[in-house]
């Protein structure tokens, strides 16, 4: 409806307009020129006229000396002369009058008779191809949505045999899947009988006493456990968070030690790209030794391939321990579908084991804190996003920037500031097209921003 409909209908309407302005021109045109026809016979008419008077005013001098007996016979015939150059002056006038009023009938003929006609008919047959043009649009229209009316009413029945077809015992199922915990249910209480002491002998007391006090069950720490894995239903429990998350439920645990790799991975590929940076640093500096020292980027480089070691060892670490789970889970075959389903169901608020929470303060949104290795994970980040502008800075001097990892700059070039001198005179910088590259730190003048993050 939009191409060939709408589409179509704009298209006309512009060529419509073209049209008629053409047609309008036209009728100006005409116009114009039967003005300068009525123009130039008014012209004629009004030279005829006056030497029509001149050729009056030669007859009446003419006469006054032809009667005047004092005249003399030179000045007599120079006034005769006078009156025949006026004479034929005026018969030439009236005859060109004459052949200009002939002219300006015919063209005003012309105009009222065929040319303005011409164009009212021209712009009534437009106008009638308007029309058409319109009835096939509406009926195109239309046409358009009686095609569309058998999608619409399929997709109606498609919504509403997917409406018959929900199954609330598959779709609560498939929550219970995605969030059970991997618990089992706690054994019965055994009895603990109190009245043994009534019945018991001097002589085996010391024997029962024993007996008793080693087959004794710790009845707060029984009914704490029971408790603690009835968690839903009452408070979390609270113990250490183990690195392994051994105090997990196996669902959860697996959970926990997959989270963990992820953001593992994120920070070895954060790693590496420092390791690819600092090496076309260092090229450029071996390359062109005036723009710095080579030797001053290994102790950052060894620091990145240290770094780089300890998250792939983390990341076996974490891998053998999920191996482990999931070889102890394998034997549900439900186990792993429920990965799955996670991602079709709306995460909210977690406990440690994977329960829902309504106080913020105790949720548990990634692994435990007191590692080291992990506090470089309080900040989530996103690899993708540029990094935010700490300040800008101004070039003092131009940069050519022929370099790989440079950025080129005009004297005077405002630019942002996302990172700063390192202490190898170099200086991270960011354009408004999001351009980035490292500028000589001696060739800007650097603002930095109080309260930004970077600083």
């Amino acid at each position: 409806m939009a191409h060939r409909v709408y589409g179509e209908l704009m298209r006309y309407a512009h060529d419509l307009k073209t049209e008629r302005k053409m047609h309008l021109q036209e009728g100006r045109k005409a116009q114009q020129y039967l003005d300068m026809c009525w123009k130039q016979m008014d012209n004629s008419k009004k030279k005829f006229e006056r030497e029509c008077r001149e050729a009056e005013k030669a007859q009446q001098s003419y006469e006054r000396l032809d009667n005047d007996t004092n005249a003399t016979k030179a000045d007599v015939e120079k006034a005769k002369q006078q009156l025949n150059l006026r004479t034929h002056m005026a018969d030439e006038n009236k005859n060109e009058y004459a052949a200009q009023l002939q002219n300006f009938n015919g063209e005003q003929h012309k105009h009222f008779y065929v040319v303005i006609p011409q164009i009212y008919k021209q712009l009534q047959e437009m106008d009638e191809r308007r029309t058409i043009k319109l009835s096939e649009c509406y009926r195109g229209f239309a046409d358009s949505e009686r095609k569309v009316i058998p999608i619409i009413s399929k997709c109606l029945e498609g919504m509403i045999l997917a409406a018959k077809s929900v199954d609330e015992r598959r779709d609560s199922q498939m929550v219970v899947d995605s969030f059970k915990s991997g618990f089992e249910p706690p054994g019965d209480f055994p009895f603990e009988d109190y009245s043994q002491h009534i019945y018991r002998t001097i002589s085996d007391g010391t024997i029962s006493a024993s007996k008793q006090e080693s087959g004794k069950v710790d009845t707060k720490t029984t009914v704490g456990k029971a408790k603690g894995k009835l968690w839903l239903f009452g408070k979390k429990p609270k113990g250490p968070a183990l690195e392994d998350f051994s105090h997990l439920p196996p669902e959860q645990r697996r959970k926990k030690l997959q989270q963990r790799i992820d953001e593992l991975n994120r920070e070895l590929q954060k790693e590496s790209d420092q390791k690819d940076a600092l090496n076309k640093m260092k090229d450029v500096y071996e390359k062109n030794p005036q723009m710095g020292d080579p030797g001053s980027l290994q102790p950052k480089l060894a620091e990145t391939m240290n770094n780089i070691d300890r998250l792939r060892m983390e990341i076996h670490k974490n891998e053998a321990w999920l191996s482990e789970v999931e070889s102890k889970t394998g034997g549900r075959g439900d186990r792993r579908h429920s990965s799955d389903i996670n991602h079709l169901v709306t995460q909210g608020r977690e406990s440690p084991e994977g329960s829902y929470t309504d106080d913020a303060n105790q949720e548990v949104r990634g692994p435990p804190q007191q590692h080291g290795h992990h506090s470089e994970f309080d900040d989530e980040f996103e690899d993708d996003d540029p990094l935010p502008a700490i300040g800008h800075c101004k070039a003092i001097y131009p940069f050519d920037g022929h370099n790989e990892g440079t950025l080129a700059m005009k004297e005077g070039e405002v630019l942002y500031i996302i990172e700063e001198d390192k202490g190898d005179g170099w200086t991270r910088a960011r354009r408004q097209n999001g351009e980035e590259g490292y500028v000589p730190t001696s060739y800007i003048d650097v603002t930095l921003e109080k309260n930004s993050k970077g600083s």
